[in-house]
């Protein structure tokens, strides 16, 4: 009797082994990029992943953070990345550049981005025309934090050159560049802002983290974070681009029915910069930035357009089909709560 029950426990080890190694192997390896992943643009990333999401979807997502999203957007063109969280402002750029991508799930509905003085320089600020000489802090060269800068900079007459832009990250970098004057302006995320808003460090001159702000700043709704991804990429692995948007939706909808307090709870704690109290604050004030369904408004992906081609060259000369940088079919196909 006892041979037999040490049998049967062997084949139950054997079994419970066996489901293991088809549940690892049934994983899909995704190498995805991401530019400044605590920045307060990408929360729903981390949240999708902090939560067990992705395995969940039966996805092996292995998560690269860059210092911005240009360096994200470097990465899937060189081919070290399969998809991207990243600005939906590059679906346009790269189309006119003949490298299409698409957007498969909106993260952001309007970006949170914000420009801020240091105290010397607000003084004398009336207008963008103002930035004219300025050093300015943007999370890196070719983000989308660069990006609104610039655009500022073109309606108010000036040129790319007439001010100087330093990559800074989206993070403790960011906070030291200002603490250690090593900047006069900045376009950061919270909780970046929040924090030097708070230590009276800064005085905010721009702000898309309201609609209301972002239509100010760019005249309508701006599609912020999304997942990008070539279609070469979905055409060879068109069930993983699904899971990827089940997993984003699927945490989309959990943050709608989830506190500050509580999404705060969630994520590492590095991402509070030292301060537990303004991030939730920070979180709270973003909430409206994120789509409750991953899907694309009929409004954001014109103002971008428009935007763009304001400053972007490849963007003005080019003639581009929008209805080609983003799709809802994924996310149309996510399973119901």
């Amino acid at each position: 009797m006892r041979r037999w029950g040490n049998r049967i426990a062997a084949l139950a080890l054997m079994l419970t082994l066996g489901a293991m190694v088809t549940e690892a192997r049934a994983q899909t390896t995704v190498r995805l990029a991401v530019g400044g992943k605590p920045a307060m643009f990408y929360l729903p990333l981390t949240v999708v992943e902090r939560l067990g999401y992705f395995k969940d979807a039966g996805l092996n997502v292995e998560i690269s953070d860059f210092p911005g999203g240009a360096r994200a957007l470097q990465a899937l063109v060189g081919g070290s990345a399969d998809v991207v969280t990243g600005a939906f402002d590059h679906t346009i750029q790269m189309q006119a550049k003949g490298q299409p991508i698409v957007g498969v799930v909106e993260l952001g509905r309007y970006p949170g981005f914000v420009l801020g003085l240091l105290p010397a320089k607000a003084v004398s600020y009336r207008s963008a025309a103002d930035l004219k000489g300025m050093k300015i802090g943007v999370t890196a060269p070719g983000s989308s934090t660069h990006f609104m800068v610039r655009y500022l900079m073109a309606q108010a007459g000036l040129k790319d050159d007439d001010a100087a832009f330093i990559g800074i990250g989206a993070g403790p970098t960011a906070v030291a560049a200002v603490r250690r004057g090593e900047i006069d302006a900045l376009v950061n995320v919270d909780p970046v802002i929040s924090l030097l808003e708070n230590e009276n460090a800064i005085r905010v001159v721009a702000d898309t983290r309201t609609l209301e702000g972002t239509r100010q700043v760019f005249g309508g709704a701006y599609p912020a974070a999304v997942l990008y991804v070539t279609p070469s990429y979905i055409q060879n692995n068109g069930p993983t681009v699904q899971a990827l948007a089940n997993a984003l939706v699927r945490g989309l909808r959990w943050m709608t029915t989830h506190t500050a307090e509580e999404i705060a709870s969630l994520m590492p704690e590095e991402y509070a910069l030292g301060d537990k109290s303004n991030y939730v604050r920070s979180i709270k004030n973003s909430m409206p930035m994120f789509s409750p369904d991953g899907r694309f408004g009929a409004e954001g992906p014109e103002v971008a357009l428009k935007v763009l081609r304001n400053f972007d060259p490849d963007v003005q000369r080019a003639s581009i089909d929008l209805a080609a940088t983003y799709t809802d079919a994924y996310v149309d196909k996510v399973p119901a709560r």
